[in-house]
């Protein structure tokens, strides 16, 4: 039985700071609607997942009228049905909601937890992170942004190429930072290992800064720079050492974005992960026609934790998942 005595039923957040939230997210509303950017829903419940291998997402079984039951996911980002979206005509648009990821908990996790994530329709990366920089400093009264290439960020942390320094030369600077039997690990995980360990903690410590240009082995759904395919136009937005952002200059080739995804599932079976069919209306989307664009998510809880100057995830929820 439950010991009720051990129970805490009041919120982890402070009621300044669940105010706060609500004037932070007045604010984002506002922002956009000044540019006249979108604000749009799309379902949480979709019948795909993407085959990512380092997220996990959760799952659930819908029971129809028709005694069938259905397999569905809780998405991990809003980002397919929002490029649906945009591949009928629906402009810029962006959206606040609740996304969730299977695993991750700590002091800057929850497995659930709040984004924002919008897209611009014809623009590049670098308006993109205008726009971002302009929403920063209103939140957070900063700065302006920095801008650092992902191969400067290396060169100058770990006097190292991440397209072209051989592979076991990265294990083994994985395994000299406390990584156990880093041979196994692939290009993408030394890079991401060593990026944790050497670089994002000091990143972005006197001002926001965009960490561009991110290697081709993990670009995600970002297309490759056409002046050098090792890279793809992907950035990630940092302040205080503080991951905020993941954005792209989207992919929008339906063979490739096909081959990427077969590519995640090769590997996730390779990790003995579980498989997830593929999100053949994005697909179908994206062979009809997505436009050049460009978009980014935002951790709203993360970006709250800086508003307020606080450590700790717990201190902007109301109920973390030990206490939902």
């Amino acid at each position: 039985m439950t010991d009720h005595c051990l129970l805490r039923w009041q919120p982890t957040a402070s009621l300044a700071a669940i105010r706060a939230r609500a004037q932070l997210y007045a604010a984002i509303r506002h922002f956009f609607a000044t540019r006249h950017v979108l604000e749009v829903e799309t379902p949480i419940l979709s019948c795909a997942a993407v085959p990512e291998p380092a997220i996990a997402p959760f799952f659930t079984h819908y029971h129809a009228p028709d005694a069938s039951v259905k397999t569905f996911f809780l998405h991990t980002s809003p980002e397919l049905p929002m490029k649906r979206l945009l591949a009928a005509g629906m402009g810029a648009i962006y959206q606040i909601t609740k996304v969730f990821r299977d695993g991750e908990q700590g002091y800057r996790h929850n497995p659930e937890f709040s984004l924002l994530e919008w897209y611009h329709p014809h623009w590049n990366q670098y308006e993109l992170l205008q726009e971002i920089d302009e929403l920063l400093q209103l939140t957070l009264h900063c700065p302006p942004a920095e801008i650092l290439s992902y191969k400067n960020a290396f060169s100058h942390y770990l006097n190292c190429c991440p397209v072209s320094t051989p592979l076991h030369e990265l294990q083994k600077m994985a395994e000299n930072s406390g990584y156990y039997q880093a041979q196994n690990l692939s290009r993408s995980a030394c890079l991401q290992f060593l990026m944790n360990q050497h670089i994002e903690p000091f990143l972005g410590q006197e001002c926001p800064l965009f960490l561009i240009d991110f290697p081709a082995e993990q670009a995600a759904l970002a297309r490759k720079k056409e002046d050098n395919p090792d890279y793809a136009a992907r950035f990630e937005v940092y302040y205080r050492g503080i991951e905020l952002a993941n954005g792209f200059e989207e992919l929008t080739d339906p063979k490739e974005q096909r081959e990427r995804f077969l590519a995640d599932l090769a590997t996730r079976q390779q990790q003995q992960q579980p498989l997830f069919p593929l999100d053949e209306r994005f697909l179908m989307a994206l062979q009809v026609g997505l436009p050049s664009c460009s978009g980014v998510a935002l951790g709203l809880d993360r970006l709250l934790m800086l508003q307020l100057g606080t450590d700790h995830i717990h201190d902007v929820l109301t109920f973390p998942i030990n206490e939902a």
